[in-house]
């Protein structure tokens, strides 16, 4: 079974994990109140989902 011959150093590491990052959320906008929101989930300003409310609104 290969065993590495040398310690991979912290920069060859960390050159290789440059293209592991995670993406920003994709954020749609509320019909109701037109706040962001994410997609698929109830308006955490106003508390409506698909034009009903849901959740009670979050208070500021």
């Amino acid at each position: 079974m290969p065993v590495p011959k040398r310690k991979t150093s912290k920069s060859k590491r960390d050159k290789r994990r440059t293209h592991k990052k995670t993406a920003a959320p994709n954020l749609s906008t509320c019909p109701e109140c037109g706040e962001e929101k994410l997609p698929h989930r109830a308006c955490p300003s106003c508390g409506s989902y698909k034009g009903r409310d849901v959740i009670e609104p979050e208070e500021e």
